[in-house]
């Protein structure tokens, strides 16, 4: 049975809804790396997996920032979720009492969830959330909170030299050890800014 924090969690999301308008293309993904110069508490050094939504906004969850938490602790009324082995991510200052889903899924899961690269989907709505967890669960990623941009809010960030923009990798969603993710794409950001520092993959994502 869902616990009552579940079940408030679909009025939040149907507040926030127009956030996980269906993207113009997937492929337009990127990771982000936070700069040194990011010195925000809450995205001081992070990696992003983010991609573009309608009306130019964009949404993504960090990648590096697993809590100590189990989903089964999150929601022990909840029987389906202590089959979740890996820990709850956190994902962002937004949405924090809501659990999101990144999935792998040969078809999109509905629900109004947002495809991130072939076969990986976003889910935002409790009961799509909820299926797959009961459904497979250990074939997701499940993150408290998420980060959202409005339109032109993210190329302003850029701008500003907030963030490294490096291209999309899905594998690194699931990597089972994110310590030192950070150090080692900001190398790997610096490299190639210095070969390449008009990158292509920059400006077509955050135009």
């Amino acid at each position: 049975m869902r616990s009552l924090l579940r079940i408030a969690i679909a009025a939040l999301l149907a507040a926030s809804g127009a956030v996980f308008a269906q993207p113009a293309d997937e492929t337009e993904a990127v990771i982000l790396v936070a700069k040194p110069e990011l010195r925000d508490p809450e995205y001081r050094q992070t990696v992003l997996y983010v991609t573009p939504t309608a009306g130019d906004r964009h949404i993504g969850v960090i990648i590096n920032r697993p809590t100590t938490r189990s989903l089964a602790s999150l929601f022990p009324e909840h029987e389906p979720s202590k089959k979740v082995i890996d820990p709850v991510y956190f994902g962002g200052p937004f949405g924090q009492s809501a659990v999101f889903a990144v999935v792998k899924a040969k078809t999109n899961p509905g629900g109004g969830s947002v495809a991130l690269a072939k076969d990986l989907y976003f889910a935002a709505r409790v009961d799509v959330v909820d299926k797959i967890i009961e459904s497979t669960p250990n074939d997701a990623r499940y993150f408290v909170g998420y980060v959202g941009w409005r339109p032109g809010e993210l190329r302003q960030e850029i701008d500003r030299g907030l963030w490294y923009v490096i291209e999309a990798d899905p594998e690194l969603i699931f990597r089972k050890e994110p310590r030192g993710m950070w150090d080692e794409l900001s190398r790997r950001a610096r490299q190639l800014r210095a070969q390449a520092p008009y990158s292509g993959t920059l400006v077509a994502f955050a135009r």
